[in-house]
């Protein structure tokens, strides 16, 4: 059968309109023209034309193109006296009259033919003919060809000659006319490829020489080599039956082994070797004697052989040329005879249908039930009601030619075979009648062997994205399953085609695509549709891409796993590298929503491995998204347990992505769907969490002096991940799982019983498969631990036994000054804790660590190796496990180990570095501060003046954040309180917090307290001679002056700042003098960036500099330079802007602008080791 694509636009009418004008041409007499053949041959070529070539064919029997020709040559030779005008004179006539496209295609056509015209291919030969004239136009004498310059003519294109990749909608129309001047000069480099390829031939078909050819047929047992020729041949053949017997993937590869061979094209065999009979035919007839090509003839089947010139056959003359004329004419004349008999079989069929169907209508018109006329087309009679009068034998119809066509090539001639069923069993590649789909047995899937919950399978196929809620979400998720509902849906979008199909609506496409792909009976037509499904929008958006989901998951359902893997899939795998990231995103997203719907060992080989490919190759985030997602699905579907390993790596894989929407794909999708597949294999717990774990020691092992955060962070976040399917594992093989009944009144499960899942694929519920069966296992659950204990409970005591102190051991050897690692940790336990319920917690986890954390002298001894204080356990169990839940005994308990930690740790004067983490990650969030306030009243009013000590500077790490009602109201009070104290020590640990609250507090009469409290530090004979409290003053001016109240820092920080240096330069202990100076500069150095007024710069800032300078004279040179340049621009930078006063005052940082002092300053700054970290503030920008 024909194949017959959807989208040719029939031209029909066009041939309509050029028939008359043919015949016209025709009678015309030879005058008008060149000269002709001789009138008593008018089918005679031309002399310098190649002889026509005789073709035997019995699918050609169409009355157009040579019937026509043959119509009119036998009205011709009847009776008519004139002659036709020659081809020559046409193709004149057409380049005189400027008719290039046309002169084309009838150049075209008569190659086809064998008849080329001189003319015409030296005319189209010549690419002068059809260079562009741009500019000025040309000469009156410049040669422009037969017809001048070559204008652009319209043409039509039909939408199955169309490349959509090509013509995109915002396309360059201006470059057609050039593409199809190219296009020809391509065509005519082929044919002389191609000529040159037979000479080739030739050369190889006499490689091997006579004798060899001789030695061979001496010794048969001699195998003789094979020639490239026949390779090349022999591979053709192969890959035309791996492609007939849809072996595509196979097909794929076998080209790419054989790259040197275009497989599209059996002229790249060889041009004047004859194409022989397929495999299969060579296979049957392989015993049978196959004749010579040479003695075999192709004939017309629309033209009298009598007729014929003698010079028509192209292949050698044979011996005997009487006999075989004969028996050519005889085969001739038996198969015309076949063909009318067909022809009016085929006519009489097409009545009878035709009348049939209208009396269908009828019948349906007068009866609301179904019409009792049924086409039976599974068994190929047509039966009728008692209504029907008319009686009709047997017919055969073809299913896919809806009564108006007959595929007469596999028909035998009814007289040579009398029996009318064997005349009518007719063997057709796919029959689909109607009854037969209406029937249709269901499509049967490769179900994994899992035990995935409903819920949770149909949560994970949530994120194929699939739209079928809208119109045309609706009709692209119905398939049609009769030729009458072809027709329906046909109607039903061809209005919404029509307007749109040239814009941006493609998708209105895509129904009419899946149902003819799905019913059409030829695979090459198939193949050709779903590429064009996959071709039809360049950069689809995101509503389109749900759209081609949607249509090809439909295809699947409707076609089955075979046609999935064999027509489906190389459409994906043709597209992996396509250069736009949209279609390789479709590719992605198509694996995903494919995967249900393929053979199982597609899904754990061919799928896997090309999404693997995407993962590490794909430049695009989204792409490697979808493809994450796509991979978890795919872990939802597999069920080769020798896959685990190749999971595990890609997850670490997909861990690692630079993307954080790759990431967060992993944790959404594929962690729990993996996580469940290796629940099923029992791997969960004997080999994914510990390979974790176990990587996350190593990690720790590698980084003692420099630990990398970002693999910690992966590790961590994927056990993270991990818990609530450990849960649910725990969940589901407890004792009393068998007893959970859903009879009853079920408790719902209160809101906060579980920390917020990333996915619903993380939900327990999900997982489990219900929250009502969830329900009824937490009750039970909550129940045995508080009354029956964990016996028997082997995968709770795993977690117990095994997990717990794993982690506890690993917590105890990360770095405490790291806030990052101790949040990701503190964060991981909360989850763990909350997941696993409050009981879980009190029972389990915290024992646990009160048993290691043993609050007493001892445990901060670091000469006896007892320092488990001073470890990062301490702020990973205050704020990872006591903040799990937040009522009252929680609350009580977190203050009493905040206090006897810092109790303990100043007594011991061990570091205090465990307290400031545990301190820094509960101030991060609000609600604790005032618990935090609590516990430093403690150490307020605590009698030692140690532990008030590290209360004072515990205040300076809660205080940012805090509100400023909570400072005025507890904060400001308990540090005054502590600078009423005696010790000296106490008092200076005060003066951080006191600038921290300089520099985030606003309230004018809180700012006022401090400054009172801060310039009785400096103005107190009593604290003239305290070094230490000088030192804390100034280098806290230096921390918080840049961003303090411009008016604090004019008005009390530079001037004191100016009093200290000023009194430094009288000191006499050398070691102090170098101390004082040494944080007056990198002050200084902070403070420069701020806008200074001209006043305070003449009165404080210059004057304190030049002090420091003398200082620096003396003990640090290198420092004494950079003084200099600064003192010089400032002093440079007064005197300007006295005389531009309109200017305003500007930083001084900014104000270096000569190139000379810049870079004596920055090379010079390069230089400084001792100025520490607060040189880096001389480039930071007030806040």
């Amino acid at each position: 059968m024909a194949s017959v694509n959807p989208f040719n636009l029939s031209d029909s009418e066009e041939e309509a309109e050029r028939r008359p004008n043919e015949t016209v041409h025709t009678e015309r007499s030879p005058s008008e023209g060149a000269p002709g053949p001789p009138p008593g041959n008018p089918f005679s070529p031309p002399a310098d034309a190649e002889p026509p070539t005789l073709l035997l064919s019995s699918n050609r029997t169409s009355p157009s193109g040579e019937g026509s020709v043959s119509v009119a040559a036998t009205s011709a030779m009847a009776g008519t006296a004139e002659t036709r005008i020659s081809v020559d004179g046409i193709a004149a006539q057409l380049l005189r009259d400027q008719y290039i496209l046309t002169a084309l295609e009838f150049h075209t056509e008569l190659l086809e033919a064998g008849r080329e015209l001189p003319r015409l291919r030296d005319y189209f030969s010549n690419p002068g003919n059809f260079e562009r004239q741009s500019g000025t136009p040309p000469a009156k004498d410049q040669v422009l060809g037969p017809g001048g310059p070559l204008h652009r003519a319209g043409s039509i294109s039909t939408l199955d000659s169309l490349d959509f990749a090509r013509y995109s909608d915002d396309g360059n129309r201006e470059s057609d006319e050039r593409v199809a001047v190219l296009e020809f000069e391509l065509r005519k480099a082929k044919e002389t490829i191609q000529a040159l390829r037979a000479n080739l031939t030739q050369a190889a078909e006499s490689e091997v020489t006579s004798q060899e050819r001789k030695n061979f047929k001496s010794s048969p047992e001699i195998q003789e080599p094979i020639r490239p020729l026949e390779k090349r041949a022999l591979n053709f053949l192969v890959n035309e039956y791996l492609l007939k017997h849809d072996h595509k993937l196979s097909s794929i590869t076998f080209s790419d082994e054989n790259d040197d061979q275009d497989f599209e094209l059996w002229d790249d065999v060889g041009l004047n070797i004859p194409k022989p009979p397929d495999l299969l035919h060579l296979y049957r007839n392989c015993g049978v004697s196959v004749p010579s090509p040479r003695d075999m003839v192709d004939v017309s089947v629309e033209v009298d052989f009598d007729d014929l010139p003698g010079n028509c056959i192209a292949q050698d003359p044979p011996k005997k040329p009487d006999l075989l004329h004969q028996q050519q004419t005889e085969v001739v004349q038996e198969l015309e005879y076949q063909i009318s008999l067909l022809t009016n079989e085929k006519q009489s069929l097409a009545e009878q249908i035709k009348k049939l169907q209208s009396e269908i209508q009828t019948l349906k018109r007068t009866v609301s039930s179904p019409p009792p006329a049924t086409l039976n087309l599974g068994s190929h009679n047509i039966s009728y009601s008692t209504t029907t009068t008319s009686s009709i034998g047997p017919l055969s119809v073809p299913p896919t030619d809806n009564g108006q066509y007959l595929d007469i090539r596999r028909i035998s001639e009814p007289e040579t075979n009398p029996d009318p069923p064997s005349s009518q069993n007719i063997s057709h590649p796919q029959p689909q009648s109607r009854n037969k789909l209406k029937n249709r047995p269901s499509v049967q899937f490769d179900q994994p062997k899992r035990k995935l919950s409903p819920a949770f399978q149909q949560a994970l196929l949530s994120f194929c994205r699939m739209c079928s809620d809208s119109r045309l979400g609706a009709e692209v998720s119905r398939i049609a399953d009769s030729e009458e509902s072809v027709m329906l849906m046909l109607g039903r979008c061809l209005p919404h085609i029509v307007p749109n199909v040239l814009l941006a609506k493609r998708e209105e496409l895509i129904p009419l695509i899946l149902c003819t792909a799905c019913l059409h009976p030829e695979p090459k037509e198939r193949d050709q549709l779903l590429h064009i499904l996959f071709n039809l929008i360049k950069r689809p958006d995101d509503e389109q891409r749900q759209m081609i989901l949607t249509g090809c998951v439909a295809f699947a359902r409707h076609v089955g796993p075979t046609r999935v893997e064999a027509e489906l899939l190389p459409q994906c795998w043709e597209q992996i590298n396509h250069k736009y990231p949209e279609r390789r995103l479709l590719v992605a997203e198509s694996c995903g929503a494919l995967a249900p719907y393929l053979p199982k060992e597609i899904r754990s080989s061919l799928v896997l491995s090309m999404l693997q490919q995407m993962l590490t190759e794909d430049k695009a985030d989204m792409v490697r998204e979808a493809v994450v997602k796509s991979l978890g699905i795919i872990m939802g579907y597999i069920d080769d347990p020798d896959k685990y390993s190749q999971g595990f790596e890609l997850m670490l894989l997909s861990l690692g992505d630079p993307s954080e929407r790759v990431v967060s794909a992993v944790h959404q999708v594929f962690i729990p769907a993996f996580a469940a597949w290796t629940t099923e294999l029992g791997t969960l717990q004997t080999a994914l969490i510990p390979s974790l774990l176990a990587r996350i020691e190593k990690l720790l092992m590698q980084g003692e002096h420099g630990l990398d955060e970002h693999k910690l962070h992966v590790f961590l976040s994927a056990l993270q991940s991990l818990t609530p399917p450990l849960f649910a594992v725990v969940l589901q093989s407890a004792p009393f799982t068998s007893r959970a009944k859903l009879t009853g009144d079920v408790p719902a499960i209160e809101v906060t019983r579980f920390p917020r899942p990333a996915s619903p694929l993380q939900d327990v519920a999900t997982i489990i498969g219900s929250r009502e069966l969830l329900s009824a296992l937490l009750l039970l659950y909550d129940y045995q631990l508080e009354h029956e204990g964990t016996t028997g409970w082997d995968s709770l005591l795993w977690v117990v036994n095994q997990l717990l102190p794993q982690l506890i051991e690993i917590v105890g050897r990360i770095n405490v000054t790291s806030s990052t690692c101790v949040h990701e940790f503190s964060r991981f336990f909360w989850r763990l804790c909350r997941t696993f319920g409050k009981i879980f917690t009190n029972t389990k986890v915290k024992p646990q660590f009160q048993e290691i954390l043993r609050l007493s002298e001892e445990n901060v001894d670091v000469s006896a190796g007892n320092d488990i204080l001073t470890k990062a356990t301490v702020p990973i169990y205050a704020t990872g496990v006591l903040t799990c839940y937040n009522q009252d005994e929680d609350r009580k308990l977190l203050v009493g180990f905040l206090e006897d930690v810092m109790t303990t740790l100043s007594l011991s004067h061990a570091p205090l570095d465990s307290l400031k983490a545990s301190f820094v990650e509960l101030g991060a969030n609000p609600v604790y501060h005032e618990l935090l306030l609590t516990v430093l009243w403690y150490g307020v009013v605590h009698t030692s003046a140690l532990v008030r000590c590290t209360a004072a500077r515990m205040f300076e790490l809660v205080l940012r954040g805090m509100s400023e009602a909570l400072v005025d109201r507890r904060a400001a009070p308990a540090l005054i309180t502590l600078c009423s104290g005696p010790e000296f020590s106490v008092r200076i640990s005060t003066i951080p917090a006191f600038g921290t609250i300089m520099e985030t507090v606003t309230q004018k009469e809180l700012l006022e307290r401090v400054k009172m409290q801060l310039a009785s530090f400096l103005e107190d004979p009593q604290y003239q001679d305290q070094h230490s409290l000088h030192m804390e003053i100034i280098r806290t001016f230096g921390r918080v002056g840049p961003n303090a109240e411009p008016r604090f820092r004019d008005e009390f920080v530079l001037p004191h700042l100016h009093k200290l240096a000023l009194a430094n330069n009288s000191q006499t202990v050398e070691s102090k003098r170098i101390d004082i100076a040494t944080q007056l500069f990198e002050a200084y150095s902070a403070l420069s960036c701020c806008f200074i007024s001209e006043e305070v710069m003449v009165n404080h800032f210059l004057p304190g500099l030049r002090c420091l300078r003398a200082d620096m004279e003396q003990l640090s040179p290198e420092h004494e330079v950079i003084l200099s340049s600064m003192i010089k621009e400032c002093e440079i930078k007064v005197e300007n802007r006295g005389m531009a006063d309109a200017q305003g005052s500007m930083s001084i940082a900014s104000s270096l602008v000569g190139e000379d002092a810049k870079t004596k300053f920055l090379s010079k700054m390069g230089q400084l080791t001792t100025s520490g970290a607060m040189l880096a503030n001389v480039f930071q920008r007030k806040k």
